[in-house]
């Protein structure tokens, strides 16, 4: 049974409801604020529901209702009045990485249209060398030249640079740029050199290090592990400073976008030990949860564990696997061959497992079970998928079931036989239905074919089945926009006009409760955050329209006015 028919919307007016009351509450009150004047959408409850007025009072929500009621039980230091605009709960990151988001925003900028100008691979060498010499003083630090976001489905040549086109950057100084997946990345032969890649090399377990027609020679390109490696031991060059302004770089993008909460999902120990930092010192304006990588550190987890409170906007909050790769990509581990297989592989290629050995994820989903760590875990391809429900079967027959949320991230081309399995074992499916826009026509024609790709992120079929779900950006795989992912589970449009499985689309309230009231379900923080009800917390997103009543393919163009994170202004725009 669906968690509720929201075809019985059609039959409701999404008019002006009120909700809230004002009983028990004293009319001697002081607020700090009163929001009205606008589209209040509170997000409670299985249809819209608005109120005229919204109190708040030390971070919280005091009151929720009528404005008349709202002014006779309290006065307001301020009067906020909303100008009709519209006003909902601030945006839950239920997937991104936004240390790595700061690593997007402070380097060269390598996106496709519409979020930037990597057309073609002139134009990626061109960037390339305008961030070069705008950013000499980042590169003594780094030591690399670094672009992140190129996209060889969206390049003209249809295809990823090589490292002797990279060259063309610098001869001397090591050039990486980072696919817009974040599974895959080039190098140029300084790159290459300084990683360790010869002809000699070979293929690290779950990656593939790319070559030339001769079979052996590096060509820059390096899959998963091959890639995963090398970054890590750029990144850790980093100082303490260095790591604070990258990861504030990732918070102020968020910021903009109307996020009040987001997610480091797969953080290394050093990145964890940042974001505290950071919090020590009062300087998270944004709640960040923490997910450290559990196959790299598990003995930091072992030392830190999990905390269910945040500490000046941080904390540990369960940990992450990663099973597979990026469907984009051609790295996700499938059932089913490629429709393309990549260059060099023969039509069998299906992708390939992150962690190769079933022992070994059995061991680390075990773990996270025996110390009751949430557990996010990253399966794109159907066949990864199949390796966590089995996994996640076995350590719940070993350490019972509870209500532990664990978390599919991606679930990209989850089955309806998956679903069933999911439903039953209590695994939440966190979906990733911005690929409808931006690769929609990549896996129609390339990846997976036309009957898989117009079933990715099947969230009709799991409201079907009455499953809370969530929905993600994977910043900076995209662009942190919450907007984006609205408008992309709505109307599953592609970038050539094709739409992705219109039996899959959803409601703008349902895409609205996958970023707030679910979201916050997902985190366990259901009874602080997701929804503007009396007691929760005063975070608030400010947007110029409303998703609700706007044509749903003029979703995209909403643009975030405020962010307020326990009732102050965090980001405003100009």
């Amino acid at each position: 049974m669906r968690y509720f028919s929201y075809r019985t919307l059609i039959f409701v007016a999404i008019g002006f409801l009120v909700v809230g009351c004002g009983k028990n509450v004293s009319k001697t009150q002081e607020a700090d604020a009163i929001y009205f004047g606008g589209a209040i959408l509170t997000m409670d409850g299985d249809i819209p529901q608005y109120a005229e007025a919204v109190l708040v009072k030390d971070g919280r929500i005091l009151f929720v209702g009528k404005l008349s009621e709202a002014d006779n039980i309290a006065t307001a230091k301020h009067r906020i009045d909303l100008a009709g605009r519209t006003m909902l709960p601030g945006f839950i990151d239920a997937h991104g990485h936004i240390f790595n988001t700061g690593i997007q925003k402070l380097s060269a900028n390598l996106l496709p249209p519409p979020d930037g100008e990597g057309a073609d691979v002139a134009s990626l060498i061109s960037l390339l060398n305008k961030w070069k010499g705008e950013n000499s003083a980042s590169i003594e630090k780094l030591g690399w030249i670094v672009g992140f976001g190129y996209d060889d489905s969206q390049l003209q040549e249809k295809r990823h640079p090589t490292a002797s086109e990279l060259d063309a950057v610098s001869t001397e100084l090591p050039v990486v740029i980072i696919h817009q997946s974040g599974h895959l990345a080039t190098m140029n032969h300084k790159g290459l050199e300084l990683a360790g890649f010869t002809a000699d090399s070979k293929d690290p377990a779950g990656g593939v290090i790319r070559r030339e027609e001769d079979g052996v020679t590096p060509n820059g390109v390096l899959e998963e592990m091959a890639f995963f490696g090398p970054i890590f031991k750029i990144l850790g060059t980093l100082d303490a400073d260095a790591n604070k302004q990258v990861a504030l770089a990732g918070v102020d993008a968020y910021k903009e976008f109307g996020f009040t909460t987001a997610q480091e999902g797969r953080a290394s120990k050093d990145a964890a030990l940042t974001w505290q930092a950071l919090a020590n010192e009062n300087k998270l304006m944004i709640d960040v949860a923490v997910y450290p990588d559990l196959q790299a550190e598990t003995a930091y987890m072992e030392e830190v564990g999990t905390e269910s409170a945040y500490n000046n906007h941080f904390r540990i909050a369960g940990v992450k696997l990663s099973f597979d790769g990026s469907p984009q990509g051609k790295t996700a581990w499938l059932s089913e061959p490629y429709l393309v297989p990549p260059s060099g592989m023969d039509n069998s290629y299906s992708g390939y497992p992150a962690i190769p050995e079933a022992s070994e994820r059995q061991s680390l989903v075990d773990m996270a079970f025996k110390n009751d760590w949430q557990l996010l875990t990253h399966c794109n391809g159907d066949a990864a998928s199949d390796a966590l429900i089995e996994a996640v079967a076995e350590a719940q027959d070993k350490f019972g079931k509870g209500d532990r949320r664990t978390v599919m991230v991606h679930s990209q081309t989850v089955r309806e036989d998956q679903l069933d399995r999911m439903q039953e074992l209590m695994i939440v499916p966190s979906f990733f239905s911005m690929h409808t826009y931006y690769w929609g026509d990549w896996h129609r024609d390339e990846t997976l074919g036309k009957e898989r790709a117009y079933h990715i992120s099947p969230t009709e079929s799991a409201l079907r089945r009455g499953m809370k779900f969530t929905e993600h950006h994977d910043a900076p795989v995209a662009l942190p926009s919450a907007i984006m992912i609205i408008h992309t589970t709505v109307n599953r449009t592609s970038r050539s006009g094709d739409v992705i499985g219109a039996d899959q689309r959803v409601t703008p309230y349902i895409a609205l409760k996958a970023v707030t009231e679910w979201a916050a379900w997902q985190y366990f923080e259901e009874d602080s955050k997701g929804s503007l009800v009396k007691g929760k917390l005063a975070d608030f997103v400010i947007l110029d329209n409303n998703p609700l009543t706007v044509n749903p393919q003029s979703i995209m163009d909403i643009k975030v006015l405020q962010t307020i994170k326990e009732g102050k202004t965090v980001y405003e725009a100009l």
